[in-house]
Formats: structure tokens, C-alpha cells, sequence
């Protein structure tokens, strides 16, 4: 049985927390400066997502692409904590939802500044609507269910960032990227070290280093969130 944290370490979590999220936030300024003028990614009329900023009818821009992809993923973790939070499960332990509402919070921050820096190349703005993701594949009734499917999210988006960061050739980009990805670790972290005190680091495995999939494993990973098809037609793979 998990033993709770004391009150001072928690605080020091929190605390630490915290400024990884502002550190992230504060990448946001180096974001402002990504150019706005780039075609706007195109949802078809079938339930397709197709994410991609086409440059022409045979290439697309690299940056837009995965900045796409990355909004993508920081919109079902901010909509993944901000459910949790609003309705947490009855057997948290103290301390816990405000651990989980400082994730929410960091996924929030992420998720606006990619939107912002996308401006009208985001791909949902195409859309009628907001997606409504789904996470009826979670248990989110009980806190193991919880902090089990938070460590999955952050993983896949860990895994995700890592391996996508090399089809980026905007310098400002990576960098923004790299600080985002600092602060999805730690939250991939903490969701182990709660589900099991001394595992913090267990994800690195033999090499020392987080895990990397490329744009279509993580598209299988995240599909069963996304009420449309998601198309891996526009996204990089060499």
C-alpha cells in the first residue's frame, strides 16, 4: 500500500512543480516569433484529421506539422486533467488533487502557447467544433486508475516529443519544444513515484534515456482518445 508523502515533500513537489511550469511558460515569448504566414492545415469533409501545413501539393512544413501534432497531443492532456480535476476520484490521497491540478495546469499552459504560435495554421481551426476527446478506456473512478492512465499520457507524450524533435528545423522550435518536454517528464515521473514510491526514473531503462516513437506509433497510441481518424498521410518521417 502506498504510504502518503509528507507534508514537506509534498510541498516541495508542488513547489517544483510549479516552476517547471513557468519555466515552460516563459518559452512561450521565443514562440511569438514564429511566422504566421504559412497555409492553414486542412480537416477533410469525412471524419479525418489530417495535421500538416502543405507548402505544396507534394511537401508540407515541418515545423507546422509537428507543432500540430504536439497541440494535438497537449489538448487530450489538458482535457484528460481538467476531467480528473473536476470530478477527482472519492480515494485520493491528501495532497493529491492539488498534484493533479498543477498538471492540469502546466498541460493548459502548453497547449495555449502551441495554439498561439500556430495562430491561424492551427488545424482546428478548420473545425466546426471543438473535438471532444474520449477516455472511457481509463478508469478514472479510483485514484490507481487515475495516476495509471496520467503516467501513460505523459509517457506517450514524452515518447512523442523525443521522437519528433529531429523534423524540426526551426531552432526556436526545438528549444520551445525541448523546455515543453523537461516539464512532461517530470509529470510522467511523479505519476510513477506515486503509483510506486522509488520508481521516478524507472522509464529510462538500460540506456539512461526516455523512450522515442515516431509520429505514427504515437498516432496508434492516442487514436482511441480521438473521436475522428487521424491521418499520418502529412506527418514526417524522415
Amino acid at each position: 500500500m502506498h504510504t502518503p508523502s509528507s507534508p514537506a515533500r509534498m510541498l516541495a513537489r508542488r513547489s517544483f512543480f510549479r516552476v517547471a511550469g513557468a519555466g515552460a511558460a516563459a518559452s512561450a515569448l521565443v514562440l511569438a516569433g514564429c511566422g504566421k504566414d504559412d497555409p492553414e492545415p486542412t480537416v477533410a469533409g469525412t471524419p479525418t484529421l489530417t495535421l500538416g501545413s502543405f507548402v505544396t501539393t507534394t511537401s508540407s512544413d515541418p515545423n507546422i506539422t509537428v507543432l500540430n501534432y504536439a497541440y494535438l497531443l497537449e489538448q487530450i492532456e489538458a482535457a484528460f486533467y481538467d476531467k480528473v480535476v473536476a470530478t477527482p476520484p472519492a480515494d485520493l490521497q491528501p495532497g493529491e488533487l492539488a498534484y493533479l491540478t498543477d498538471l492540469r495546469d502546466h498541460e493548459l499552459i502548453h497547449r495555449e502557447y502551441l495554439k498561439y504560435a500556430l495562430g491561424t495554421s492551427a488545424y482546428d481551426n478548420s473545425l466546426s467544433a471543438p473535438l471532444v476527446f474520449n477516455f472511457s478506456t481509463f478508469t478514472l473512478t479510483t485514484r490507481t486508475g487515475v495516476w495509471t492512465a496520467a503516467r501513460q499520457l505523459e509517457e506517450i507524450g514524452v515518447a512523442a516529443y523525443n521522437g519528433a524533435a529531429k523534423y524540426l528545423t526551426s531552432a526556436e522550435h526545438l528549444n520551445a519544444l525541448g523546455k515543453i518536454v523537461s516539464v512532461e517528464a517530470r509529470h510522467a515521473a511523479l505519476a510513477r513515484e506515486v503509483l510506486q514510491p522509488g520508481s521516478f526514473a524507472d522509464n529510462v531503462g538500460t540506456t539512461g534515456l526516455d523512450d522515442a516513437k515516431t509520429p505514427a506509433q504515437i498516432v496508434a497510441l492516442i487514436q482511441p482518445f480521438v473521436p475522428v481518424v487521424i491521418s499520418t498521410a502529412n506527418l514526417p518521417t524522415t
